[in-house]
């Protein structure tokens, strides 16, 4: 059983609301748009840290972190990705492999926009954990929990960080 923390679009804020709950994780997951690479080198020294980078990250995140980041965490088929559509709307450029080898989750951030969707089609679970940053549109920073055990997603909860001002 593994606790996971996600979280995206940190657009170079790291808090210690962010890192009470990194704290309580046993995993962190970063679906991309870090910023400076010192919000994965904190989240690095307390915890496990898997991670993309989105399209606002520089060359030296773009080195040490991949666009697409696919692993196996207990039983669940997880693939992580910065810019990825959501049902029915998916990024053309992942489109044909989401139908051909589909996750049992797939996680994407960029939209600020947090979103938890069964895709029937494809018979998976996505998620956007929205933006934990304080740049861009959106008016709440979020983020999501939840555990994986064995093949199973559950005990899922919307951390609300604060409203923006």
């Amino acid at each position: 059983m593994k606790k996971i923390l996600l979280l995206s679009d940190t657009h170079s804020h790291i808090d210690d609301t962010i890192l009470k709950y990194v704290k309580q994780a046993d995993e962190v997951w970063h679906a991309g748009d870090i910023g400076d690479l010192l919000v994965t080198d904190t989240i690095k020294k307390l915890k496990p840290l898997r991670c993309v980078y989105g399209n606002i990250d520089d060359a030296k995140a773009r080195l040490e972190f991949p666009l697409h980041n696919r692993f196996m965490c207990e039983g669940v088929d997880v693939w992580i990705t910065h810019i990825g559509g959501y049902p029915g709307k998916y990024n053309p450029n992942i489109k044909a492999e989401i139908s051909e080898n589909p996750p049992k989750l797939f996680i994407c951030g960029h939209s600020h926009i947090l979103k938890v969707i069964f895709d029937k089609k494809n018979n998976f679970l996505h998620m956007n954990p929205g933006a934990a940053g304080k740049s861009g549109f959106h008016q709440v920073r979020t983020m999501l929990r939840f555990v994986i055990d064995g093949d199973k997603i559950k005990d899922l909860e919307i951390i609300e960080i604060e409203k923006r001002v």
